[in-house]
């Protein structure tokens, strides 16, 4: 199922992390990240892995990272993706 609705989670506190979600032509990432040189690779593998488990195939995503733990980050990306899907 495809995200059929703009939609958003976080915010952009320190140690947060805002997702923005729409649709979109397979998945587009863009990441801005305090710690992107150390740790971008694996948020945005994370944010793949995240995307595949809810079966998106199709969506545009912004994240804008502030330091934010893996946890977080998935807790974000999951609620972005129920809201944007319309649950």
């Amino acid at each position: 199922m495809d995200i059929i609705k703009k939609a958003s989670a976080g915010t952009l506190e320190s140690s947060d992390v805002y997702v923005e979600i729409e649709p979109g032509q397979g998945i587009q990432l863009e990441l801005e990240s305090v710690v992107e040189q150390q740790f971008g690779d694996s948020i945005r593998a994370l944010v793949q892995e995240v995307l595949a488990e809810y079966g998106v195939e199709n969506a545009r995503l912004h994240i804008a990272d502030r330091g934010a733990l893996d946890c977080v980050i998935r807790a974000r990306v999951e609620t972005a993706v129920a809201r944007g899907k319309g649950e």
